[in-house]
């Protein structure tokens, strides 16, 4: 294993957005209310960027309010402040759309890879039946999942790291320095995983190192050091699992 990947024990991950193409499917999941509005001049990144204005809003507005009605919520509101014509019945299908949002191409892969190296952890901003049903896109058992509905509020809250790393240390023994939180959101992650204190690995999903290019994520204006940066999951675990060089006799 690489020496500097090889001093952590855990990998505690963000799942949408690192794991599962959460804007794709935000993305394909508005499309029945932009179709029904006839509306062909609102694109991805205005949805997008939308969507992360008004979801972190109602995250903090309602952190006890379970993934599902939240995104209910969120789908009135894009439609309103877009000027779109939605329905009960469209909102309740936007809420219930999370099952359907895919994985990247490379996490069943690079997870089975990490899994050889670290236990896996899952810190979530959605609900337990959302999560178990996008568990069976990613091919692994994690160590430990605790999601929003377990917190009773949503990252950036410190709360929700406060609660997974209460929890690690007392039913597994792990300890926040021997974790590496491995995500692609600054905003729900990086910056408060760096208040923590603790290590970071950056999935740069959206090619942010290059881009101004913040999707479904609010914006953040002073971005965390980070100590790894990858492009995708798939190059960290290839790094992990590439034979190391071998000395000269």
């Amino acid at each position: 294993m690489n020496q500097s990947l090889s001093q952590y024990s855990t990998l505690s991950f963000d799942c949408y957005g690192t794991l599962i193409d959460w804007e794709s499917g935000i993305w394909d999941a508005l499309q029945p209310l932009i179709y029904a509005s006839q509306r062909d001049d609102i694109g991805r990144k205005t949805g997008l960027e939308t969507f992360a204005k008004i979801q972190s809003a109602q995250e903090t507005e309602t952190p006890g309010l379970l993934y599902p009605e939240l995104l209910k919520r969120v789908h009135r509101t894009i439609a309103q402040q877009l000027d779109l014509e939605t329905t009960d019945s469209m909102d309740q299908t936007f809420s219930a759309s999370v099952a359907h949002w895919p994985a990247f191409a490379d996490s069943a892969d690079a997870l089975r890879i990490l899994k050889k190296h670290f236990k896996l952890v899952i810190l979530s901003n959605v609900n337990r039946d959302g999560f178990a049903a996008s568990a069976k896109k990613l091919g692994v058992e994690f160590d430990a999942i605790y999601t929003a509905e377990d917190v009773g509020s949503y990252k950036p809250n410190p709360r929700n790291f406060e609660y997974m790393l209460e929890r690690l240390k007392a039913d597994h023994g792990i300890a926040s320095h021997q974790i590496l939180h491995t995500a692609q959101s600054l905003y729900h992650d990086h910056v408060p995983a760096t208040a923590f204190h603790l290590a970071k690995a950056w999935i740069d999903r959206q090619g942010l190192q290059d881009s101004e290019n913040w999707g479904a994520t609010v914006r953040v204006e002073q971005r965390p050091q980070v100590d790894f940066v990858f492009s995708t999951l798939g190059e960290m675990a290839t790094l992990l699992d590439s034979p190391l060089p071998q000395s000269p006799d």
